[in-house]
């Protein structure tokens, strides 16, 4: 696998991925609804050692997560682009927001997150995994 590119809608923020993602979430939380505008987030689960920024510097709003662990959302602070989460340090990855991708055609989505907070007109994939909160990791097959 070649690694993966991705930044912001302006290029002030730029990172590179050097590891396939650990999977594909689709995230019904409603931190996630206010990021995305309303609808749930598409993230790619990246290994934390494979993941880094390239250029400029995200701004991180951050806030409590359902652990109880603070939880970063990094995005631009230039054009406002969602980019990354910052889970807290016992996580093994970081969710990438499949918008801020260069190239995200083969991501197909592994499992859905945080259902209980899903709004009735929130698509789901059928066949995938539905998950009322956070699942232990690496989720059940």
């Amino acid at each position: 696998m070649t690694e993966m590119t991705g930044g912001c809608a302006c290029g002030a923020v730029r990172f590179k991925i050097a590891a396939p993602p650990m999977g594909v979430g689709v995230c019904h939380c409603l931190d996630c609804q206010k990021g995305s505008g309303g609808g749930p987030n598409y993230v790619a689960l990246i290994p934390r050692a494979c993941f880094e920024v390239t250029k400029g510097e995200a701004k991180v709003y951050t806030c409590q997560g359902d652990s109880g662990a603070d939880i970063g959302r990094a995005f631009c602070g230039n054009c406002g682009s969602p980019l990354w989460s910052i889970p807290g340090e016992m996580s093994p990855f970081f969710p990438v927001k499949l918008g801020a991708l260069d190239e995200s055609s083969g991501m197909e989505p592994n499992l859905h997150l945080y259902t209980d907070s899903a709004q009735p007109w929130h698509l789901m994939h059928e066949g995938l995994p539905r998950f009322g909160k956070m699942p232990p990791f690496p989720p059940p097959a």
